[in-house]
């Protein structure tokens, strides 16, 4: 059956008492997790949800987030997961742009939730909040009776609504279907050879691809249990791995760097852990060499996007390694290096990264324009750089895209600088990334300020570069907004007056 969902019908008649969801001494069983998202289904006809609308999904890693999700897609509607980190005019802006009938918010971002549904409601999308993670919550579900069954679907038709933003700063959303997951979560499942019983760490948000594919869905594919860790803290990563037995990791660079540099890795027992994956930026080679000495674990890097499912490649266990590789397409998936023009440039040159196969979105969800762009014909451009050696294995090379790469999430500068602009004092900004030892890039503004604002000295120039960063912090998700402002009198421009950021040094 198409429907991902019956994934987790099948999982819990074959294993209803093994633990599918663990945060900290709460578990939930994948018999307790098929009764629950048969609860959501109720819960969503009373609200009259029906196939095919968009619920969203405002939510850390918790157990309500996985069998609230499940229960959207069993009853046939489509998942609009959103960072429980969204301000509520962003959160407006996915509401509106997917339509959503429902949210589904934690308790922590419920002022901003309801704001952002009261804001799209203006754009004609009226949107019913329900607060998650109270005893009222879990009461009211209690107190719905399960509908049992899975909703048919096609498997072209729409299970997630995945919102990335482009550098036009207006964020789109990925239209995945029910076969792009499936077949993705299979190829996660392979991949990292997991098996029932396996104990997968969820640090990974699920409101991401990565984790969402990786961790949720792959564990629920093949009995295994997620160990979920809301908010990354690397002594309390190293103290999961330990105390439950951690035998998958997955993770970005900077968490990796993060527990390497906690002193507790030291005394923690590691014994458990089997093997390790990287996405979501690069990793440096010294921290994946450094990993396996003190971790005693493959640590494999594979390469990804939200639009791709998102495993487009990977290093195999037990194959040679490049470091600095991302391996090489994953089964069912093939990889071109392209110019401008479409046409595949030699083995060894640089060209865009262009990809094709199961795992490759349906379009951007309502954006003809920007679908026929991203795949114009049949290829998916990832806007990333990158070339075969002369063994097929892949290796990045630049992006393509203005993005930032912070922690693990990108940072799209246009968005950025889009709310620098609405500051009284600002005249013109340019939002770049810097290097960064934690995070692999961190977010600086340099902004041109106008001359009526122009700082009369140091005093002045520091005051004004903490205003506009509070500015942006009070109007962006914690992950965008700059952690340095710059004041300049103008920045570099060529001849058509476009900000030259090649020329920007920070």
């Amino acid at each position: 059956m198409p429907n991902l969902a019956s994934n987790l019908v099948a999982t819990a008649s074959a294993h209803p008492s093994a633990v599918a969801i663990k945060l900290d001494d709460v578990e939930v069983t994948f018999g307790a997790m098929e009764v629950l998202s048969q609860k959501v289904v109720t819960m969503l006809m009373e609200m009259g949800v029906k196939r095919g609308d968009r619920v969203a999904l405002i939510m850390p890693n918790i157990p309500q987030m996985a069998f609230i999700y499940y229960g959207v897609l069993r009853h046939g509607a489509v998942v609009v997961p959103l960072n429980p980190l969204l301000k509520g005019r962003e959160i407006a802006y996915h509401l509106a742009d997917s339509g959503a009938k429902l949210v589904f918010a934690w308790e922590g971002i419920l002022p901003e939730a309801r704001t952002g549904a009261d804001d799209a409601a203006g754009s004609g999308v009226v949107v019913d909040v329900i607060p998650v993670d109270s005893a009222a919550f879990m009461q009211r579900v209690a107190g719905a009776e399960p509908t049992p069954g899975v909703v048919e679907v096609g498997g072209s038709d729409t299970a997630v609504l995945l919102y990335t933003s482009g550098t036009t700063g207006r964020p789109k959303g990925a239209d995945l279907s029910h076969d792009n997951l499936r077949r993705n979560t299979e190829v996660s499942r392979d991949l990292m050879g997991i098996k029932v019983g396996e104990v997968l760490f969820g640090g990974l948000p699920f409101f991401h691809i990565f984790g969402q594919t990786c961790a949720l869905n792959a564990a629920v594919l093949t009995g295994a249990t997620v160990t979920l860790l809301p908010r990354f803290e690397p002594g309390k990563a190293l103290e999961i791995i330990e105390r439950d037995g951690v035998t998958v990791f997955e993770g970005v660079p900077t968490m990796y760097i993060a527990m390497l540099r906690h002193p507790a890795v030291k005394d923690t027992k590691l014994a458990s852990l089997r093997v390790a994956v990287s996405g979501g930026s690069a990793l440096p080679v010294e921290v994946l060499h450094e990993f396996e000495r003190v971790f005693e674990a493959d640590l494999l890097e594979g390469y990804g996007l939200s639009e791709t499912s998102p495993i487009v490649s990977f290093n195999r266990v037990g194959s040679v390694r490049k470091p600095g590789s991302i391996g090489t397409p994953v089964d069912g998936v093939e990889v071109r290096m392209v110019d401008t023009d479409g046409a595949d440039v030699p083995a060894g040159d640089v060209g865009e990264l262009a990809v094709r196969g199961h795992c490759v979105m349906k379009g951007y969800w309502n954006n003809r324009e920007a679908t026929d762009a991203a795949i114009p014909d049949g290829w998916f451009r990832t806007g990333d750089l990158a070339r075969f050696d002369e063994d097929g294995a892949i290796f990045i090379v630049d992006r393509k895209k203005d993005v930032i790469l912070r922690g693990g999430y990108n940072v799209y500068p246009r968005e950025v600088e889009e709310v620098l602009y609405e500051h009284p004092a600002v005249a013109e900004a340019a939002v770049v990334g810097a290097a960064d030892e934690l995070h692999g890039e961190e977010v600086v503004a340099v902004v041109g300020v106008k001359a009526e604002h122009a700082p009369a000295d140091d005093d002045a120039r520091r005051v004004l570069s903490e205003e506009i960063l509070g500015f942006a912090k009070e109007r962006l998700a914690a992950y965008k907004y700059p952690r340095r402002v710059v004041l300049v009198d103008q920045l570099p421009k060529g001849p058509t007056g476009k900000i030259l950021k090649r020329e920007i040094k920070v």
